[in-house]
């Protein structure tokens, strides 16, 4: 039973990751603009810890230049 616990474990982590990056990426889209499919795939590959202090970050972001700098020195 242990695996099962496990497995649930990892379920929620990982949905709860997922969750982040589709709220932080729809607030970066409307801040920045459409973003690349690389940017994209970057930032649904940052842990939650990540993802949170993006979203904090991403409200004083001018234009995608900030999320970019963002990214090269949090990642």
């Amino acid at each position: 039973q242990d695996w099962l616990a496990e497995g649930r474990q990892e379920g929620e982590a990982k949905g709860r990751q997922d969750g982040e990056a589709a709220v932080t990426l729809r607030q970066l889209n409307r801040r920045c603009g459409p973003l690349s499919e690389a940017t994209t795939a970057q930032i649904r590959a940052l842990p939650v810890e990540k993802l949170e202090a993006l979203a904090d970050a991403l409200l004083d972001f001018q234009g995608p230049a900030e999320l970019a700098a963002w990214l090269a020195t949090n990642t």
